[in-house]
């Protein structure tokens, strides 16, 4: 079987299962990536996320994750919804409205490494959904799929930045697609200027410690630092800020995936809804959604972290 035929038949199955935009890229040590990496996380900007700099040397090398490794094939998957939230009340990161990515997307990954061996031969990989040591902006950029943001997110030409990143890293040579040189940003400083924690540094570094998503997602402490009052801008869990206001993501559109439709919680829930919420009717609402990530006390946390510095 030819390399061209492997390569459009992966490309043409990533589709057919949903994935908006697949690319490919030669497995490889990412040189540049390791340097910037061990800075960001010698600065301490990765705050309590220990994770971040565990497994170094796996997130660097793809061989070292998938012995025999000849290719990354990157994929992005369009979550942005067609519905808005009611105004006003606690915001809630576009991505977390539906059903846990993580389920939704590794199951097609499972599903085209099934396709792969089927029609192809004996190919051994592994597939990654933001859950292990892996690159992924980084391969998606080698893959051709787009550039890296001021805001740290890949931003693609057609879809902006309302995108999961899977990877599936293959032992298979397929045919390889040209990186993303070009970056459109230009002179434009819109998602700098709207972070309410001012989290977005010069030169594409993002303060991962000041992140409203780390805050509200990743911390884990019982109290969140009283110098981030005032500044959350009443989101509850994760941030869209600096997305909202990229002009790429004018050409956003609507998601096709039926397990990301917004819970109906999600979209009308107003503060007393979350205030008056139990942890037996939270598990029970969001047993399959991304807010269990932070717990029902995480919530609550969070929750009266936001109605606190709205009152002051």
């Amino acid at each position: 079987m030819s390399t061209q035929y492997a390569t459009d038949f992966i490309k043409k199955t990533a589709i057919r299962l949903g994935f908006d935009f697949c690319g490919i890229a030669k497995a490889g040590y990412l040189d540049e990536d390791a340097r910037r990496l061990e800075a960001w996380l010698n600065k301490g900007m990765h705050g309590s996320m220990q994770y971040m700099g565990n497994h170094f040397d796996l997130r660097v090398d793809p061989v070292k994750l998938v012995p025999g490794a000849k290719s990354v094939i990157t994929f992005l998957f369009n979550y942005f919804p067609k519905e808005k939230q009611a105004h006003p009340t606690p915001k809630i990161s576009k991505y977390a409205w539906g059903k846990d990515y993580h389920t939704v997307i590794k199951n097609k990954l499972h599903e085209l490494m099934e396709e792969i061996r089927r029609n192809i031969g004996e190919v051994n990989g592994r597939g990654f959904v933001d859950s292990a040591p892996v690159l992924e902006r980084s391969w998606a950029q080698k893959a051709g799929l787009g550039w890296i943001g001021k805001n740290g997110n890949l931003i693609n030409k057609q879809q902006g930045s309302f995108l999961f990143i899977a990877t599936l890293i293959i032992d298979l040579e397929l045919s390889y697609d040209s990186p993303s040189v070009k970056d459109y940003c230009g002179t434009c400083t819109k998602c700098i200027d709207e972070c309410p924690t001012e989290a977005i540094l010069p030169n594409k570094v993002i303060d991962g410690s000041k992140c409203i998503s780390y805050f509200t997602i990743e911390l884990k402490d019982a109290l969140i630092d009283e110098k981030m009052q005032g500044k959350f801008d009443n989101w509850l869990f994760g941030c869209d800020a600096c997305q909202d206001v990229c002009p790429w993501n004018r050409f956003s559109k609507p998601t096709r995936e039926e397990g990301f439709n917004p819970l109906n919680e999600i979209l009308h829930f107003n503060e007393k809804d979350w205030e008056e919420l139990t942890e037996e009717k939270f598990k029970l609402i969001f047993k399959d959604s991304p807010l269990k990530r932070s717990s029902f006390n995480g919530i609550k946390r969070n929750l009266n972290f936001i109605k606190n510095s709205a009152s002051e």
